[in-house]
């Protein structure tokens, strides 16, 4: 089951995304559930949605403006450094995770713009799955981690490296620069994240790919770390790091700039497509 958030008519929805459009759950389950996030919420809340999968679409795909997919986290907590090649790349020795952390609102949707910062010009592509958590918990063991995810995404976690230093938030809250989508595949269909296969791409040409099963930090390890210290809700989102291959790191480096379209693929999920555009 794959679901989405957006805009329609200039209201704000969520719904099924089917081969055939979008089943519009907000319409028909608007008095219960007022966005996704609430729908995860309620323990009932898939296995209502499910029930909708064979209803005829409602909206057309091309008459809605996507939203990121919860536009609404009450936590966004990102992992750096947990590819074995990105490691390298910045000659990181750590053994913890690398943990900070992303603002909702830096957060943009499929298909929207993410704005390049006037300041920079080292505006950086970051590919990751996102782990998307369906219930909460505290102090999670890694054996019962999974049971905790409501599903998986892709997001592009716009990085501006002349802004990280040492401290990576500043570089990475800019607005418009986070984007997560198209949607949030569920368990269901990805029982196994290890499974899967990352790919980001440039204007067409490839730039990093790695596979999940390669994480330093796997899926349950980062759920089990990351609920020591905070309690997990539904809703809350895990960036789980990026591959190798970024753009600060390559000779010469390349950034991303005004008129380029970058994408993040996700076996399983599907494609997150952005479109840069320079601040005005």
């Amino acid at each position: 089951m794959k679901l989405v958030s957006y805009l329609v008519s200039g209201r704000a929805s969520f719904g099924l995304l089917t081969q055939h459009g979008i089943v519009d759950l907000g319409k028909k389950l608007g008095d219960k559930y007022t966005d996704l996030k609430s729908l995860l919420a309620d323990e009932k809340g898939l296995a209502i949605a499910k029930t909708y999968l064979n209803d005829p679409s409602d909206i057309d795909e091309k008459d809605i403006t996507y939203l990121p997919v919860i536009p609404n986290p009450n936590k966004i907590l990102c992992v750096g450094m947990n590819y074995a090649e990105k490691r390298a790349e910045f000659n990181e020795t750590s053994s913890a995770p690398t943990l900070f952390v992303r603002f909702p609102d830096s957060q943009t949707g499929h298909k929207t713009n993410i704005i390049k910062p006037a300041i920079t010009n080292e505006l950086d592509y970051e590919g990751e799955l996102a782990i998307v958590i369906g219930k909460s918990g505290f102090r999670i063991k890694q054996e019962d981690a999974l049971s905790y995810v409501a599903g998986y995404s892709c997001y592009m976690d716009g990085s501006i490296r002349d802004w990280q230093y040492t401290w990576f938030t500043a570089g990475k809250n800019w607005p418009s620069t986070g984007a997560f989508g198209p949607c949030l595949t569920t368990t269901d269909e990805i029982p196994d994240p290890k499974a899967l296969t990352l790919v980001t791409y440039l204007n067409g040409q490839e730039m990093q790919r790695d596979s999940v099963n390669n994480l330093v930090h796997t899926v349950p390890e980062l759920i089990s770390y990351i609920s020591t210290f905070t309690h997990l809700s539904p809703g809350d989102v895990i960036l789980t790091g990026s591959p190798g291959g970024v753009g600060k790191k390559r000779n010469p480096p390349i950034f991303m700039k005004d008129g380029d379209k970058i994408e993040v693929e996700i076996t399983g999920i599907g494609r997150l497509t952005n479109y840069v555009v320079a601040e005005k």
